[in-house]
């Protein structure tokens, strides 16, 4: 059975530079764990990170889609000023557990704000936001636009 793993650069550096160390007969170094020390995990909480989002349009509104997964609704911040919508927040790391040995941590913690210049036709007054399942979910509703005519001109 053969085990399929992300590419990761950094372990093939690691590999080769185990493998020119023991070319010269020193030892090798040990692979490091991320989660080993007060200091990494220090980082882990501190490290920002972007929330994914989809921004979606029809004939009523804009639609504002962002994952939080593991983020309270209590610490989603939603602001509008001066014509930008900034969405902001954290989400913490879980607790070091010294009896638990972390392979790998590829989930992003710390807080978190994402910003986003608003439309013309975008009724800032009106904006609504609702949290369910990780998703937060931002509705921009449009104004209503007045029908724009041609108007001929006659040029003399």
């Amino acid at each position: 059975m053969r085990l399929i793993t992300n590419w990761d650069p950094f372990r093939e550096l690691d590999s080769f530079q185990n493998r020119l160390a023991s070319l010269f007969g020193q030892e090798p170094a040990k692979l490091q764990n991320p989660a080993a020390s007060p200091a990494a995990s220090k980082e882990l909480e501190v490290e920002n990170w972007r929330p994914l989002v989809d921004i979606v349009e029809d004939d009523k509104e804009f639609v504002i889609t962002a994952e939080i997964p593991q983020v309270r609704k209590e610490v989603v911040k939603v602001t509008v000023e001066d014509g930008t919508l900034v969405i902001s927040g954290e989400r913490k790391a879980e607790k070091e557990v010294k009896e638990k040995k972390f392979h790998r941590i590829e989930r992003s913690y710390g807080s978190f704000q994402r910003s986003f210049v608003l439309a013309d036709n975008v009724d800032a007054s009106d904006i609504k936001a609702e949290h369910k399942d990780g998703l937060l979910k931002v509705h921009l509703p449009k104004i209503a636009q007045p029908e724009k005519k041609a108007i001929d001109v006659k040029v003399s």
